[in-house]
């Protein structure tokens, strides 16, 4: 992370991030990725390191929003299949054994990550076993950064304020709104629905990002506005739904997704890219990009 971004906890479920080095031709990206699902066998770990690896290369920002554990192969889980279990996962010490499995593969990129939030699949470990596996995970990794800007560890659902100051004077803002999603597969509409709900809930919200069904899609929702000095102006919220790096359709001939009748699901995150060039500067503005990461 840079020295120029600094993390900080306004109160229990709002993270600002404070970016002092905004000028003509500065760029800021950010990794959205959820459903990692890290610890499954049918995880793409190859696609996953590969774009871990370009957040490195452009000193992104990692924010993950729930489900990086799959955590489904302990001896009490009725789902438990010891065919489908990872190698290194096989021991008495199932849970401590995820952790530090998961740990071991993110410590290359701590110093990027700059929020982890818990989905169902961690809040089912802590009403059955009374641990917190994001705790546990980010307690690890925080001890590969500095001690004054920890990674910060989000609630279920939470909020980001990314606090920009253009030439050293000038401050702007974007405030984005995740959710590590919830319903079913949405088979037809992939979950589009929704983002007409949220918006009406979350008039503050620049970005609306949510995981859990493993879709994928970019959907701008345009918005007149009305300013305090009453200037009347449009603006977009951008809602994004990530899918993960879990495959379960593979080749189609079985498993559970295959009987329920599930279909191929995309695997991936979304690239965030902040940005301020000749036209944003024209009008005073930081401008927000969503791209698919491939």
């Amino acid at each position: 992370m840079k020295n120029s971004i600094q993390l900080r906890s306004e109160s229990r479920n709002v993270l600002s991030v404070y970016i002092d080095d905004v000028k003509l031709g500065w760029e800021q990206w950010v990794l959205l990725s959820s459903d990692e699902h890290h610890d499954n066998i049918h995880c793409d770990h190859a696609l996953e390191k590969k774009h871990l690896d370009e957040a490195l290369k452009r000193d992104a920002l990692i924010v993950k929003y729930g489900d990086l554990f799959c955590a489904m192969q302990g001896k009490w889980d009725k789902r438990a299949d010891e065919s489908q279990m990872r190698p290194e996962l096989r021991g008495a010490n199932y849970l401590d054994r995820l952790v530090n499995y998961n740990a071991d593969f993110y410590k290359p990129y701590a110093k990027n990550f700059a929020l982890v939030a818990p989905g169902n699949h961690e809040g089912s470990i802590l009403k059955h076993h009374q641990t917190n596996l994001t705790e546990r995970f980010v307690q690890i990794l925080n001890t590969m950064r500095p001690v004054d800007n920890p990674i910060y560890i989000g609630g279920f659902s939470g909020w980001m304020r990314f606090m920009f100051t253009v030439h050293g004077t000038q401050r702007l803002s974007k405030r984005l709104y995740y959710h590590h999603g919830y319903g079913g597969d949405a088979p037809v509409t992939k979950g589009t629905i929704q983002t007409n709900r949220m918006s009406v809930y979350l008039p503050d919200a620049d970005i609306v990002c949510t995981g859990h069904t493993h879709n994928e899609w970019i959907f701008p929702i345009e918005r007149l506005r009305l300013s305090n000095s009453g200037v009347i102006y449009k603006d977009t919220q951008l809602h994004i739904k990530t899918p993960g790096y879990k495959d379960e359709f593979a080749d189609g001939s079985e498993g559970w997704h295959i009987e329920r009748g599930g279909p191929p699901k995309p695997t991936g995150a979304v690239w965030l890219r902040f940005y301020y060039g000749e036209s944003e500067a024209s009008t005073g503005k930081v401008k927000v990009q969503a791209i698919m990461a491939d």
